[in-house]
């Protein structure tokens, strides 16, 4: 994949070790076009952010990749297999999983039953996710397993969200806006957990607004601004360069 010419921006090529390759995305709601050519990657363990203001076609590439908005154009691939035109259910079986920004549990069922109708098999060869290994990962959760969804805290639900997701074993996980609305110690409790996964090689892709956060878990970075990638390059070039933050970041 081209890299993005921008002060401080790497050029960005797809190797053999990219697991999530996204080539010239284009996204169209009725006669209003919103992605114009987002191409993208993400390596096996590594957390990738997608950083740009409200509106500028975050959320609209996750649900893309995860086959829920159907794309006009481009391609999609995890691990070379094609995604592009497959039913979401189909590609979380492929091995993507998706932590909406609304985090949609299920209020009348208990964190435990929340889990379980998450769970699908393991993957050949791979160790597969159970209720005590989340436990482990969660320790907030363990007390509350037989507590109904809807009594937990915004904190709570966030981390319940991402759990039940990794009961369907994914390989690649895309994670929209997951520090939203949470205080500062909750969200250092969730940077925490998204470094535990990529140190067990769990490839991640994070929509975010909140920079901060976003230093404390990704290697890299790409900035959306109206559908259009502006910038791509790792975060620490990224923190370096206040002029590109101040093009494409500051409200």
């Amino acid at each position: 994949m081209a890299g993005v010419s921008e002060p401080g921006g790497a050029a960005v090529a797809a190797g053999p070790g990219t697991l999530l390759e996204v080539t010239d995305l284009e996204v169209c709601y009725g006669l209003s076009q919103v992605l114009f050519g987002v191409s993208l990657r993400v390596a096996p363990g590594e957390v990738v952010a997608l950083l740009g203001r409200n509106g500028a076609g975050k959320s609209t590439t996750l649900k893309a990749i995860m086959g829920i908005v159907p794309p006009a154009a481009g391609r999609v691939r995890l691990d070379g297999a094609e995604l592009t035109g497959e039913p979401p259910y189909a590609i979380a079986r492929r091995g993507v999983g998706f932590v909406p920004q609304e985090r949609r549990i299920f209020p009348d069922l208990s964190v435990r039953e929340n889990l379980e109708v998450g769970r699908r098999p393991s993957r050949r060869g791979e160790p597969g996710w159970t209720v005590e290994r989340i436990f482990a990962l969660f320790p907030t959760l363990q007390p509350l397993e037989r507590r109904r969804g809807g009594s937990l805290s915004g904190g709570e639900q966030q981390m319940l969200t991402i759990a039940r997701t990794l009961m369907g074993n994914p390989r690649l996980l895309l994670l929209d806006e997951p520090s939203e609305g949470l205080a500062p110690l909750v969200v250092q409790a969730v940077a925490e957990h998204v470094r535990c996964l990529s140190r067990e090689g769990m490839a991640i892709l994070l929509s975010e607004q909140n920079l901060h956060f976003t230093r404390q878990v990704c290697q890299r970075a790409y900035i959306l601004e109206k559908g259009r990638i502006q910038y791509a390059g790792s975060m620490a070039d990224l923190a370096a360069d206040e002029g590109v933050r101040r093009r494409h970041l500051m409200v």
